[in-house]
């Protein structure tokens, strides 16, 4: 597969989670089935080692064996696929970038090194290391929420400027002033925005989502990211629901009961029922009963039954 161009990065990208096992092994079985199922829903890409990844509770040879799976899979597909090469520590984000190169991806996912708040030079010279280990393929930062540094769309002028192979981002999105401020200084930069929000963020110019939604459908979401590009205003209605969605019935886990966000990610993909990933997180972290999935699948496919046809 080759390195994807800024231009190139766009739509609906579905993340791998892992399939973990009562002994908190990862069940590559049902990873393998995972990947051939997104391959075959026509996502616009697969990515691997997001939070909803669980890249931050893996092992080096878990990470590798992870990674080559699904290589091996999308270049026979064809399929465009990001590699997380993501690490809480800087250094050994550096040795999971270098691995990542060799299967080819289309982009590779970087954090910020995450104990202290990074400065804006440090935040520079962070990336400047990781775009030369990912050369020549383009890196893609993943600037979450709960980043320890959110980067604001001033410095992303500089970024630019400064580490050309930068292809895209993640980020929480915003306002119409802030997609004002990122459609200047961002220019040239594929900007994803969280997936229950992409038919608004589309509609002020952000280029696709790393997709929450696709946990929930693949298919579905999918399907919505096309309408948009025919039927904006019938997409946007639909966002209003999907957004109705998250907002009573999946948020709450989070700001109520203080689940971690990959137990949402999970919880929407046993909804969904599409894969057998399981709700199960890697310790130790807790994660939602299967239980609440069949509680709230109906709610799912009254409010939003576009989903799941």
């Amino acid at each position: 597969m080759r390195s994807l161009s800024s231009e190139e990065i766009v739509g609906n990208y579905a993340t791998l989670l892992l399939p973990i096992n009562e002994d908190d092994s990862i069940h590559f079985g049902k990873l393998q089935e995972e990947i051939d199922y997104l391959i075959g829903a026509g996502v616009d890409g697969i990515y691997s080692n997001g939070t909803a990844g669980e890249f931050y509770t893996q092992s080096e040879d878990e990470f590798v064996r992870v990674n080559e799976m699904l290589a091996a899979a999308c270049e026979k597909a064809g399929m465009p696929f990001q590699v997380g090469a993501s690490q809480m520590s800087p250094q050994l984000s550096l040795v999971r970038i270098k691995q990542a190169v060799q299967w080819h991806p289309s982009a590779i996912q970087i954090i910020l090194s995450d104990w202290f708040p990074l400065k804006d030079e440090e935040v520079i010279d962070c990336l400047k290391r990781f775009a030369e280990a990912a050369a020549p393929v383009g890196i893609v930062l993943y600037n979450p929420p709960h980043a320890k540094r959110i980067v604001p769309p001033e410095l992303y002028a500089r970024i630019r400027a400064e580490i050309p192979n930068i292809v895209g981002i993640k980020v929480a999105g915003g306002n119409d002033d802030w997609y004002k401020a990122m459609n200047t200084h961002a220019k040239g930069i594929s900007i994803f925005v969280p997936g229950h929000f992409l038919a608004s963020g589309y509609a002020r110019g952000a280029h696709g989502a790393y997709s929450n939604v696709a946990c929930l459908s693949p298919l579905g979401a999918q399907r919505w990211y096309e309408r948009m590009k025919t039927d904006l205003p019938g997409a946007l209605e639909q966002e209003k629901r999907i957004v109705q969605f998250m907002t009573e019935n999946i948020t709450p886990y989070i700001t109520v009961q203080g689940y971690c966000n990959a137990a949402c990610d999970k919880l929407l993909s046993a909804i969904g029922g599409w894969a057998e990933v399981g709700t199960r997180l890697r310790w130790p972290y807790r994660w939602i009963p299967a239980s609440e999935a069949d509680r709230l699948r109906p709610i799912a496919r009254e409010l939003i039954p576009e989903m799941f046809i």
